[in-house]
Parts: structure tokens; sequence; C-alpha cells
């Protein structure tokens, strides 16, 4: 009996190491070893990766969108406010050429009186009269003067007689009947109208021929 037992003790005994070395190499080998993924999760792997680059690219692109979508407004504002500069520039040339163009309205105004005044006063003497012939000259070369000098500053009159009747120059004082005329043309100018650089400043005053009844 003593001769087994310490027989037995030393077979467990090399059980016992062989236990241990046998776990000693599994652990080297577990750590030397890769891990190893299946396809399936490979593939997830790269699915994640595919998906998270999308939307990366998705997120640049909104970004450049809108930075070009920003430039653009830029360019219209920019474009917009040169327009409106432009308008402003030629807006301000049109009330300057108007300013030097109808700044002698209010004074040809007041010497429109003084040319009707000479015309009637002509259209009055008596042109037979060999006495007032002088003065009728002089009468006739001062209001020639002064259609002259009006005249170098736009001034143009507006004598009617025998053309048709124009509403936008004309002022009708009455109507007449008369076969010698088609209807609606200026019989008679009463008083001459004027314009000042194409700017009506006075109508014509005039008296149209109507069909007889």
């Amino acid at each position: 009996m003593s001769s087994e037992q310490p027989k037995n003790q030393t077979d467990q005994n090399v059980e016992t190491a062989e236990s241990v070395e046998q776990a000693t190499e599994a652990q080297e080998h577990a750590a030397v070893e890769p891990e190893v993924i299946t396809k399936d999760e490979a593939a997830e792997l790269d699915n994640a990766e595919l998906a998270s680059a999308h939307a990366r690219i998705s997120e640049l692109e909104s970004q450049l969108e809108a930075a070009n979508q920003k430039v653009q407004d830029q360019k219209d504002s920019v474009v917009r406010a040169h327009a409106e500069v432009e308008n402003i520039r030629r807006r301000s040339a049109q009330d300057v050429e108007k300013a030097h163009k109808f700044a002698l309205e209010k004074f040809v105004n007041e010497l429109l009186p003084v040319i009707d005044n000479l015309e009637r006063a002509l259209g009055a003497a008596d042109q037979e009269n060999e006495t007032l012939k002088p003065m009728i000259e002089g009468v006739e070369l001062t209001l020639k003067s002064f259609l002259n000098v009006v005249e170098k500053f736009g001034v143009q009159e507006i004598n009617p007689q025998g053309q048709t009747f124009d509403p936008a120059k004309h002022q009708a004082m009455g109507m007449q009947e008369s076969e010698e005329v088609a209807p609606n043309t200026v019989l008679l100018v009463m008083q001459k109208g004027y314009e000042l650089n194409g700017r009506l400043i006075r109508p014509a005053m005039v008296m149209i021929a109507k069909a007889k009844a």
C-alpha cells in the first residue's frame, strides 16, 4: 500500500504540469493569432464607412451650394447697385439738361406779350400811308430782332393757318362753317403759339372750320 500512494501522487503532478503547459500554450496562441472577422461583418464595416463618406459628401455639397448661392446673391446685389447708380446718373443728367433747356421759360413767357403787341401794331398800321412807313419799318425790324433772339434760345412760333387742328398745340376758340376748306381746318389764327425746345409754352388760339349743316 505504501509504495502505490507515491506513484499516484507523481501521476497527478505530471497531469497538473501538462494542464498548466497546455493552458500557457493556449494563451500564447491566443495572443499571437490575429482576430478573424466574417464577410458579413466586413460588409457591415464597408457599408458604414461608405454611408459616412456619402454623408460627408452631401454635407460638403450643401456647403458648396450655399457658398455659390451667397456669391450669386452678392453678384446680383452689385449689379442692382450698379444699375441704380446708372439710373440716378442718367436722371441727374436729364434734369440738368432740362434745367438748361427750360430755364428761360418764364423769361420767354414775359417776352411773348411784347411780340404780340408788335404784331398787332403792324396789323393795325396803315400800310398805304407814306408818313407811317418809316415807323412801320422800324416796328418790323424790332419784331424781327425779337424773333431772331428768342429763336437762338430754342423758341419756335406756332402759326397753324390752313393746317389741320391739333389739340396738343392749338386751342380752339370757336367753330365756323366753311365750304372752302375741309372740316377741322384752322381758318384763323387769333394768337400765335410758341414752343421752347420742343415743349409747348403757349398754344395757338384758333378758329376752326366745320361743315355746313
